[in-house]
């Protein structure tokens, strides 16, 4: 029986969550929706893999700069064996999935692997396992398997998989990868029923996605291949080679792969209680009204949170107020994708000590 291999990838800015999301700092290794960081969370979900398979120990793609707050948490975790692969610039997860795939079909050509974000949060583990268990068996075949999450609302910040013919137990051919949609015609993806929320985390053998990465992605299967082989594991770190690596073609999977393939395949809808916590809104419908040093009176339906100053709010509602030791964001709930504007404003400016 093949041997899942857990991939975890945490090489995001999370640009959103401005101020406390930062280059050095990035959302994955805060503790944002519980007591655990969200890379933690995501070591925690993985462990119990599937039943009748053997997991190995995680192996966690991030920058190299962040390589002290990812063995921060593995220890935490008490994880024994992980292997780090260390990115020296972002190239998306193109490369992230062929540089992992090379790195498992090195020692077990069979070997599957399990692809997921770090910065994820799921409340129903259990459903979370039995999707698991139910792309196992469609990804031994050969199909590139990723996983729908059904949609309880008309979402506009979200891509969407259009399922089609049952290919096994909750699974199914993929017809279409759609972009996010407007308002409208999310309402219309609700009702047709067919359409899932795509949630970037995929299941593959390496050997597969190697081949298909050969057919449909060459530029970017080449040039991944030249870094990896260029590059020396010391103990159970990948540091990749810093000059081939940055000169990869960063592409998504979705784009560079999925949508080309003809083994896509969708496990799902799947109902885990699944957020990718991208916005402060995100934050706080899942999170107490306060965290950290904060007083709010007759506040309603906000988010208020400090890691410096203490704060007090009277009176505000579908508010989100975030202090940190050198920066302060205040945004209405409802506009909380708009902060990336301030981390784009800061970059233009060079405000590097801000970011």
């Amino acid at each position: 029986m093949a041997r899942l291999y857990p991939v975890i990838m945490s090489g995001g800015s999370g640009t959103r969550l401005w101020p406390l999301s930062k280059k050095s700092h990035p959302k994955q290794y805060h503790p944002l929706v519980t007591d655990q960081s969200m890379l933690a969370e995501t070591i925690e979900r993985i462990r119990q893999g599937a039943a009748g398979y053997d997991i190995a120990p995680p192996i966690i793609i991030c920058g190299a700069t962040h390589r002290p707050q990812v063995e921060h948490v593995l220890t935490q975790c008490d994880v024994q064996h992980a292997t780090l692969i260390l990115e020296p610039v972002g190239r998306n997860t193109a490369p992230v999935a062929i540089t992992a795939s090379l790195f498992v079909a090195d020692q077990d050509p069979e070997g599957i692997i399990l692809l997921l974000p770090a910065d994820h949060h799921v409340t129903d583990r259990r459903a979370f396992q039995q999707a698991i268990q139910n792309a196992l068996p469609i990804a031994e075949k050969g199909f590139l398997t990723t996983f729908g999450i059904r949609p309880d609302r008309p979402e506009t910040g979200y891509g969407y998989i259009k399922a089609s013919q049952p290919l096994g137990t909750g699974a199914y051919h993929v017809e279409a990868f759609v972009e996010k949609p407007d308002l409208e015609t999310a309402k219309k993806y609700l009702v047709e029923g067919s359409y899932s929320w795509n949630a970037g985390i995929f299941m593959f053998q390496a050997a597969t996605l190697l081949e298909e990465a050969q057919t449909h992605a060459k530029d970017i299967y080449n040039a991944s291949l030249t870094a990896f082989r260029a590059s020396e594991k010391k103990d159970y770190v990948l540091p990749l080679d810093t000059e081939l690596f940055s000169k990869i073609p960063s592409d998504s999977i979705d784009y560079a792969l999925m949508e080309r393939t003809e083994k896509a395949a969708m496990v799902g809808p799947v109902d885990m209680g699944w957020n990718d916590i991208g916005s402060w809104q995100a934050v706080r419908d899942l999170s107490p009204e306060t965290v950290g040093d904060v007083m709010a009176i007759d506040c309603k339906n906000s988010h208020i949170r400090s890691d410096g100053p203490f704060v007090a709010a009277i009176g505000v509602e579908d508010v989100v107020i975030v202090a940190t030791k050198d920066s302060v964001l205040v945004v209405k709930a409802d506009q909380a994708q708009e902060v990336k504007k301030i981390v784009e404003h800061l970059q233009k400016k060079a405000r590097e000590d801000k970011l």
